[in-house]
């Protein structure tokens, strides 16, 4: 099987602009992502990681670090503001070298995210 770089796409809200709620929200979703893919951290290429702006307290990617994402390349930036946007939110999109094609990518929007995409997985 030919291996690919295939975008994984995420979200989920965070409680609070707090370093414990951003990180706890962001790993959850990142042990979601890894589980629901079947990835190994070996396969991922890079991570980006944005907030909205009310978000503020702690870099996403911190918490990509301690589950032991040592050696991904991870950058966070701000999302860009809408007026009717969904506040407190964490996305990311995984860069992964995998066998599976588009269609076996298993997108996941948690908590308050999970309006964002329709026919994605949702918890």
């Amino acid at each position: 099987m030919t291996l690919s770089c295939r975008g994984i796409r995420g979200a989920t809200t965070s409680t609070e602009n707090s370093r414990e709620a951003i990180l706890e929200a962001t790993r959850d979703l990142l042990e979601q992502l890894v589980q629901i893919n079947e990835l190994d951290i070996d396969e991922i290429a890079a991570t980006f990681f944005t907030t909205t702006e009310d978000l503020t307290a702690e870099f996403p990617a911190v918490a990509a670090r301690q589950i032991g994402w040592e050696y991904v390349p991870l950058i966070c930036g701000h999302e860009i503001r809408k007026p009717d946007g969904l506040s407190s939110c964490i996305r990311v999109l995984i860069l992964a070298n995998t066998t599976k094609t588009p269609q076996q990518i298993n997108h996941l929007y948690l908590r308050g995210a999970v309006g964002l995409r329709s026919g994605d997985i949702h918890n």
